[in-house]
């Protein structure tokens, strides 16, 4: 009979512990805070995957304690992809309910490429956000190419905010090891990737540009790359677009550091604003490439050159 009391004690122990850890995971991270995270759930994303990343963003303070929330609530099922502004001074409860009903109102899709005037373009269009507001603030480069959903009425600060903290996501630790294996700073891959993003017109042509632009880079040869030009030029007016479809041999000497045709090594910024294959290709990139040379025809093909001589006749022959 005193056994059973002492196990009967002891399950209530167990009981009252187990309930007030539920009870600590359960509440704020942090409750005096109302920065808001921005925080992504992709498309067919399970809810281990949801979890794991909640609590990588500091969002929660358990993973058991969230999935018990979830299974108690019975919401598994309605947990929906998109874009979520979330705050640490969220319960779990909270946070839980906001990934099913708590989705912003308009989406907005931001192609890969665009440099940030073009994306201003389409945030003042949507929202009717002021363009010179956005781009004064806006960091080339950071503005990650996404489709979003943004609460109404928002400021363009609120925007940029949603959009570089989506990039910050998106540049996980392994990119980060892996441009660190291949000698390269963030800086250095952000400005690569984005001329990666407007020089490959097709997917399979990132990486080997990826690598000559490494290997002219290491080798201290200048880049030589139209769109670095075309970002120096600006808008063009008479054609109403940011990027001049031709580039002429008198453009190739306008004088800007980011004409990397007058001027060695990478541009100060980037010229535009990259995707994630275009950061895999550079980080991943193979500086020991036998090729030194590409060019692209009217159709967007790119061909490859070991040689000077061979690229000239590549010019000659597609151009």
């Amino acid at each position: 009979m005193k056994k059973i009391h002492i196990l009967f004690l002891i399950l209530i122990f167990i009981g009252i512990a187990s309930l007030t850890i539920y009870r600590e995971g359960t509440l704020p991270v942090q409750k005096n805070t109302d920065e808001e995270i921005s925080f992504v759930i992709e498309p067919g994303e399970n809810l281990d995957t949801i979890i794991n990343n909640l609590s990588k963003n500091d969002l929660i303070r358990s993973r058991l304690a969230f999935y018990l929330v979830v299974k108690q609530l019975g919401i598994e099922r309605e947990i929906q992809a998109g874009q979520y502004q979330l705050k640490q001074s969220m319960s779990a409860s909270e946070i839980a309910s906001k990934l099913t009903v708590g989705r912003s109102d308009t989406e907005v899709t931001v192609p890969e490429g665009l440099r940030k005037e073009e994306i201003a373009e389409i945030m003042s269009n949507k929202f009717g956000i002021s363009e010179t507001e956005f781009n004064q603030l806006a960091k080339e480069g950071h503005l990650f190419p996404e489709t979003y959903q943004i609460s109404s009425n928002p400021t363009a600060e609120q925007i940029i905010e949603v959009m570089e903290n989506t990039f910050d996501q998106r540049y996980t630790t392994d990119i980060t090891a892996a441009a660190e294996a291949n000698k390269l700073s963030k800086d250095e891959v952000v400005v690569l990737a984005s001329i990666v993003e407007r020089e490959a017109k097709y997917p399979e042509d990132r990486s080997e540009i990826a690598s000559i632009l490494l290997r002219r880079y290491r080798e201290d040869h200048p880049l030589q790359i139209d769109a670095t030009v075309q970002y120096a030029l600006g808008y063009q007016a008479n054609e109403k677009r940011w990027w001049k479809s031709t580039t002429t041999f008198a453009d190739l000497e306008y004088d800007s550091p980011y004409n990397t045709y007058k001027y060695p090594g990478l541009p100060p910024e980037p010229i535009c604003n990259p995707g994630i294959a275009a950061i895999e290709a550079v980080v991943n990139a193979n500086e020991n490439t036998p090729y030194q040379f590409y060019l692209s025809d009217d159709a967007g093909h790119t061909y490859y050159s070991k040689t000077y001589e061979e690229h000239q006749a590549k010019i000659e022959k597609y151009l």
